[in-house]
């Protein structure tokens, strides 16, 4: 009789587990998205890899940033050290200055709209689709909701994105895969008034009108009231002097 006790292998069609990412602390956090944003978005070949003092600027930012903070180098260095002890930054050495880079692309994927979004939601916390789409976009292109659904999916699948609400929901609400359990519960207590599932269709959105030709009607809209006003002023003087009572005449 064999004895042999070596357990069978898994069926070969049974999915995978998705894996269960640590959690990460705010500091780590914005870190990790501000080097995503800043390779993504910098214009330039010496713009990224970051320094110390460009990834304290940029984690101060005040524009897409939720929420907005005032750390100093002391604490984003002890951030980055942090993150390098777990393989998610690199600090490159030699130059002028220390420079940071990620390394998202191996640890977390390396689809870039992927991990436009990833950044978003690390930069800016829980977010609609609508929104998100708006934001990742600038870093990634997407150009649909029908798009970012497509990005969305195998973040889902493997747990990096969590929907706070029902992903069925009109302003379903996501979040990153990176917070603490109570996190977590917090933000689904927080956004559990999100609007409730829909049948219909939903609405199309309005024709995005481009800035300059905004810009351009909004002067026309100003000057169009200011003539109105001057208008309406002489009109006033005009009225005034109707009814103002005759002068009586000598007698």
């Amino acid at each position: 009789m064999s004895t042999d006790s070596t357990p069978a292998p898994p069926p070969p069609n049974e999915p995978k587990p998705a894996p269960k990412w640590e959690p990460l602390s705010p500091l780590a956090r914005r870190i990790l998205g501000v080097l995503v944003e800043k390779q993504k978005t910098s214009k330039t070949a010496d713009a990224y890899p970051l320094t110390l003092n460009a990834l304290v600027t940029g984690c101060n930012q005040k524009s897409n940033r939720d929420p907005v903070v005032d750390l100093d180098e002391v604490e984003v260095e002890d951030g980055v050290e942090a993150l390098q002890a777990r393989e998610l930054v690199t600090r490159i050495t030699g130059g002028r200055a220390d420079r940071f880079r990620h390394e998202l692309y191996t640890a977390w994927t390396d689809n870039g709209p992927q991990l436009a979004v990833l950044a978003e939601l690390l930069l800016r916390g829980p977010q609609t689709k609508g929104d998100l789409r708006v934001r990742a976009a600038r870093m990634a292109a997407i150009d649909s909701l029908e798009a970012l659904e497509d990005v969305l999916k195998p973040l889902v699948e493997r747990k990096l994105v969590v929907y706070l609400t029902e992903p069925d929901r009109r302003g379903a609400v996501l979040a990153h895969g990176f917070h603490t359990a109570d996190e977590l519960a917090t933000l689904r207590a927080t956004h559990a008034g999100a609007p409730a599932a829909f049948d219909a269709a939903p609405a199309p959105r309005p024709a995005q009108v481009p800035a300059p030709v905004a810009d351009a009607r909004l002067d026309t809209a100003l000057a169009e009231l200011d003539a109105l006003k001057a208008r309406v002023a002489a009109l006033e003087v005009q009225l005034a002097q109707l009814l103002k009572p005759p002068t009586p005449r000598p007698g």
